[in-house]
């Protein structure tokens, strides 16, 4: 099922708006790590105000999200990046480079600051801008923090002067991710400053019950936004691991959250993440992948991201630009006789540019066992560079190339595509009649296979692409055999032996 956001398209289109016209009071707009554990000379640009970071651990997020704690003074260094004597000598020549949007310190343009580590210390050109970090520890439950011990008690009681109503905000943001009513949740001030806060809710029986009896995503969900709801505009929100202790569904609905919460408040915010369900409200320029001191921008699944960093058990790694290119291989792969299929894997890459990126990354990093090789679309402006396996399909379009080729051939193929269509085939006329019409109407070859799969009857878009991909094969033996040379002597073979140490 495709996947529909509650985010609407001008909503995301007034965002990115706002930050390609630089229309901030604060914002952090690009950062250029010259040099800082594994990453030299690379830039990540923050076009949309709630970015993901994605790759796999060790890869470079929290790196990213320490880089931009780092430009502020409201957070300290070391809260991401603590030095350990001589165990962390490789600190030494750090260096992040920022461009920024202050209006209190340039009213009218973007400007630049730089924060390095030298002499075993930091020296930062940071400004003053409100900043949150939300780490991992945020869903340590309320019975294994130090600061809560003393409510563990049965006189614990407090002052009625120190317990509050949640705020309707808060409650309603609650409500939005949890699907919880919340309105009659408090929270209790347990030490004198404030400082420290226990929270407290109702059963919907009307039993009272404290934040010791929480889940751990709900109690953390619940912290967030009262902290998230009280912020100043154009404030800083950093966030590891967003997903934690949170249901898949309620991902989703924090993410679009956040969104809300940056068109409303002009809030930007920097999440670190390894699911694939956090990634789904937002558009590809909101998305960077960190894998091995590199940096992609685009939306990429977690399975393609363990690929590129080569944390994937397939002995061939085969990169596509989109969903349908990866159906048309992997029904080109199934024709190889003997072919270890489960030691084969290909990933869309959601860009052509992207997909060749990864590829070359790939077969040059040493500490990759796997080869890759990258197919892209025949209107793709890459170029092909055999050297890199870097190869091009045949067609503009795959979507209109698999189409019209089985069109050449429908007097010859009409029956058995009418039943790979899941029609009978004493029915090849209506079936041939409906694709040529099809394609007669037809603007966006994107959709050809979602238009034939509504005029025959509400047909899923991925059975009648995998219709005609099947059918194509069988009907063009030498074309699949052309494109199997960009891969066939490295496909992995069930008779091929491998060493088990």
């Amino acid at each position: 099922m495709v996947f529909q956001s509650e985010i609407r398209s001008s909503e995301t289109n007034a965002l990115f708006e706002k930050v390609a016209n630089r229309n901030y009071g604060k914002y952090l707009l690009r950062i250029t790590i010259d040099k800082a554990r594994s990453f030299q000379s690379k830039t990540i640009s923050f076009d949309f105000p709630v970015t993901a970071l994605v790759g796999p651990n060790g890869g470079g997020k929290t790196t990213i999200l320490g880089a931009a704690a780092c430009a502020y003074r409201a957070i300290k260094p070391s809260l991401f990046f603590a030095k350990s004597g001589v165990f962390d000598a490789s600190m030494q020549n750090w260096k992040f480079e920022y461009e920024l949007i202050d209006k209190v310190i340039r009213p009218t343009d973007s400007f630049r600051r730089t924060a390095k580590f030298t002499n075993y210390k930091w020296s930062r050109d940071s400004l003053e801008r409100e900043v949150v970090v939300f780490g991992v520890s945020r869903t340590v439950p309320a019975n294994e923090r130090p600061q809560l011990k003393r409510c563990i008690s049965g006189r614990f009681n407090v002052d009625e002067k120190d317990i509050s109503k949640i705020s309707p905000g808060v409650a309603t943001a609650v409500a939005s991710i949890l699907d919880k009513d919340v309105s009659d949740f408090s929270f209790m001030r347990i030490d004198e400053r404030g400082y420290i806060t226990l929270l407290a809710g109702h059963t919907p029986t009307g039993d009272a019950y404290s934040e010791f009896h929480f889940g751990a995503g709900e109690s953390s969900v619940i912290r967030m936004a009262m902290k998230l709801e009280t912020m100043a505009e154009n404030s800083l929100v950093l966030i590891e691991e967003i997903e934690n202790g949170l249901h898949p569904v309620a991902v989703i609905r924090m993410v679009e959250y956040l969104i809300d919460l940056a068109y409303r408040r002009k809030i930007q915010v920097i999440f670190t993440t390894h699911s694939n369900d956090a990634l789904l409200p937002l558009p590809d320029k909101a998305i960077w992948a960190a894998v091995n001191g590199h940096l992609y921008q685009g939306k990429l699944d977690i399975c393609s991201l363990r690929a590129i960093s080569g944390q994937v058990d397939s002995r061939l790694v085969i990169f596509v630009e989109d969903a349908f290119a990866k159906a048309w291989i992997e029904e080109i792969l199934r024709s190889i006789p003997k072919i270890a299929m489960d030691a084969v894997s290909v990933h869309a890459m959601e860009g052509n540019g992207t997909a060749v990126r990864v590829t070359r990354d790939h077969n040059i990093d040493p500490t990759v066992q796997q080869p890759s090789v990258c197919l892209i679309d025949g209107d793709s402006k890459q170029d092909v560079d055999e050297k890199d396996n870097i190869y091009r399909l045949p067609g503009e379009s795959p979507e209109a190339y698999i189409y019209d080729k089985v069109l050449e051939k429908i007097k010859d193929v009409a029956g058995e595509l009418a039943v790979a269509l899941l029609r009978p085939y004493e029915k090849e006329a209506e079936v041939t009649e409906i694709i040529k019409s099809v394609r007669l109407t037809n603007r966006d070859p994107h959709l050809l296979y979602s238009q034939v799969g509504r005029r025959l009857g509400l047909i899923p878009e991925a059975r009648v692409r995998e219709a005609f991909i099947t059918v194509w094969a069988r009907a063009y033996p030498e074309e699949v055999n052309a494109i199997k040379q960009y891969f066939i002597d490295k496909v992995p073979l069930e008779t091929d032996e491998v060493s088990i140490a």
